[in-house]
């Protein structure tokens, strides 16, 4: 695997003295799915949190960090949010509206921030993966310091949620 430099997010960490590590993995074009990065890094996909950009009818552009194995409940998602109906941007619209691409979209360093919503069991976890801002880049980082780093609040994001995630 090739050496990776720093990216945008892993900067604005250092810049907020955040403590965090980089984490390189095997990118597969075909398949950029939360379970594959989880297989790459030998980590539980409880662990792997896939950050994703909605567009609310209320609030414009808003971002949802859930488990990788989940998939974010809109209804949720436009109650915290403050819309009444939310959904996903189009693919096409990533890259631009973040500066991110598919599979390599980090809940820090977007182009612009955005409100950020966190599901909250990333509280039960001593760390998380999310993207460091490039394909075969995570960041490993405590949920408190990637909700500080983002400006991010925990709620529950996703439908098979139960209720009992402890709380910090």
């Amino acid at each position: 695997m090739k050496k990776t430099g720093k990216t945008n997010a892993a900067r604005l960490l250092d810049q907020q003295k955040i403590a965090y590590e980089l984490i390189p993995y095997e990118v597969d074009g075909n398949d950029l799915g939360a379970q594959h990065v989880a297989d790459q890094l030998g980590e539980d996909i409880r662990q792997v949190f896939k950050t994703l950009v909605l567009w609310g009818e209320r609030s414009g552009h808003f971002v949802c960090v859930v488990p990788g194995g989940e998939e974010v409940d809109l209804k949720k998602a436009a109650r915290v949010s403050g819309n009444k109906k939310c959904d996903l941007i189009a693919q096409k619209e990533l890259e631009p509206l973040t500066g991110y691409v598919r599979g390599g979209c980090s809940p820090i360093g977007m182009k612009k921030r955005f409100p950020t919503f966190v599901d909250e069991r990333a509280l039960a976890e001593e760390s998380i993966y999310v993207s460091a801002g490039q394909r075969g880049l995570q960041l490993r980082i405590a949920p408190e310091d990637l909700a500080r780093a983002a400006g991010a609040t925990f709620c529950d994001l996703t439908s098979t949620h139960t209720s009992d995630t402890p709380q910090r």
